[in-house]
């Protein structure tokens, strides 16, 4: 019993690993949302946010009485966390609508820094908060080691749009100081909101 409970524990952190970078994967994917909007129109780029937004919501509906969507229900089972696959998965909505609301609302560069930090900064606190931190913040539940990870993801991703290396740094604090908040699916919405409206006051 004891030999195969050290397997057990690693096929589970394997199992865990395998959802968490599915699910940042598909998080990581919205960064190409400003490369569109650049390539073509800001309102080719929201279009399609808005198509697989409602593409996904349809397919959830359908997941959640019983009908399984070729590839998308499959992604949502894998991505999803045990707690989430008995309800709408969210996450995936609010993703959507948060790059929809920095393209619609934030002149550029300020959308593509709110996106970049929802891309970057969120989804990469969450993997390395979730597998390597054992530091937390007070009150939040989060990890310090997530909270860099964000801070040093948003910076990197900022510093090439913003004016000064100064201004880089107040929207990765904005950023990680965002993301550190209980807001559960709402960050997704919360951090380009807020990212975006700082980027905005400072860097355009």
């Amino acid at each position: 019993m004891d030999a195969i409970a050290p397997r057990l524990r690693s096929s589970h952190f394997t199992e865990q690993l395998r959802s968490e970078i599915v699910r940042k994967s598909i998080h990581f994917l919205i960064a190409l949302v400003p490369s569109i909007a650049s390539a073509f129109t800001v309102l080719f780029a929201v279009s399609l946010l808005a198509i697989g937004t409602l593409v996904y919501i349809g397919s959830e509906y359908l997941r959640r009485h019983g009908t399984v969507v070729p590839i998308i229900t499959r992604l949502t089972l894998i991505a999803s966390r045990p707690r989430d696959r008995d309800r709408f998965v969210l996450g995936p909505v609010t993703l959507g609508l948060g790059a929809m609301v920095a393209l619609i609302f934030y002149p550029e560069p300020a959308a593509s820094i709110a996106i970049y930090a929802l891309a970057f900064g969120d989804g990469l606190a969450s993997l390395v908060g979730k597998f390597w931190g054992s530091w937390r913040v007070p009150g939040t539940g989060k990890s310090i080691e997530g909270s860099l990870a964000c801070f040093v993801a948003s910076f990197v991703a900022a510093v090439g749009l913003t004016p000064t290396v100064s201004v880089a740094i107040v929207v990765a604090l904005v950023a990680t100081i965002l993301e550190a908040l209980p807001t559960h699916d709402a960050d997704n919405l919360v951090l380009p909101i807020g990212v975006g409206l700082v980027a905005t006051l400072i860097a355009v």
